[in-house]
């Protein structure tokens, strides 16, 4: 049975400072909960409608009236997990694909990305620190357990590329067309800006390789696409010139 301190600490862990204060972090849902209990992640207590097997001690059967108690969600999925936020050491990667983003907002955006990441082979994600969490309950839910296998870290953006050796691209309006490209690199940092705005001017000048994803409509007069519609598109083209 669900207590009144346990609701409220749940609540709370909708905000990012309660999760940083707590240590923990909510998944919501049977299949990312399990990817997460098959992963490094380390459970706090799990609240559910059905038993999970080898969770033991640290499950609580309740009703689905509690789990509506307790969900972020309008439509609850039979089970909703505490975790315990890991430490997310900074390590530089030497070689290989980077995807790096510069001030993204919006939570749906970075976990379609850190699914991305996943699906194309990007271990390391790296975030510049006014980027959304990635354990904001909304990216993690839609990252459907790939937050287990991408390597996030939050750092001052700048100061990593300024010391990288490794190719930086990033994507712009005037860039070279990334379909007649011959310079994408395996080894490298690909640089994606925030929704509104693009790449910031600091970062820009640090890149050493602008691309561009041309438009095809007739009338072209589409400003922009979706950030993580972008990722995806040059992911791809970046792995089909590997």
């Amino acid at each position: 049975m669900l207590t009144k301190n346990e609701i409220k600490l749940i609540a709370q862990l909708k905000q990012k400072k309660h999760r940083v204060l707590n240590s923990l972090f909510v998944v919501e849902g049977v299949k990312t909960i399990n990817e997460f209990l098959k992963s490094s992640f380390k459970l706090h207590q799990l609240y559910t409608t059905v038993v999970f097997e080898g969770v033991n001690n640290l499950q609580t059967l309740i009703t689905e009236s509690e789990l509506k108690k307790i969900s972020f969600f309008s439509s609850p999925n039979t089970a909703l997990a505490v975790f315990k936020l890991p430490s997310l050491d900074f390590k530089t990667e030497s070689s290989g694909l980077i995807v790096a983003l510069d001030t993204v907002n919006d939570p749906g955006n970075l976990g379609t990305i850190i699914r991305l990441c996943d699906w194309f082979g990007v271990k390391q994600l790296i975030c510049s620190t006014d980027t959304v969490d990635c354990f904001n309950p909304k990216v993690v839910q839609s990252t459907m357990g790939s937050l287990t296998r991408v390597n996030v870290v939050y750092t001052n953006l700048k100061s990593f590329l300024e010391t990288t050796q490794l190719p930086i691209f990033g994507t712009f309006m005037d860039g070279e067309n990334v379909y007649k490209s011959s310079g994408l690199a395996m080894d490298g940092v690909l640089v994606m800006g925030n929704e509104a705005n693009g790449i910031s001017k600091d970062i820009e000048a640090l890149v050493t390789k602008k691309i561009a994803i041309p438009r095809f409509g007739d009338l072209q007069i589409t400003e922009s696409l979706n950030v993580a519609t972008a990722t995806a598109i040059l992911l791809s083209e970046f792995k089909r010139n590997a």
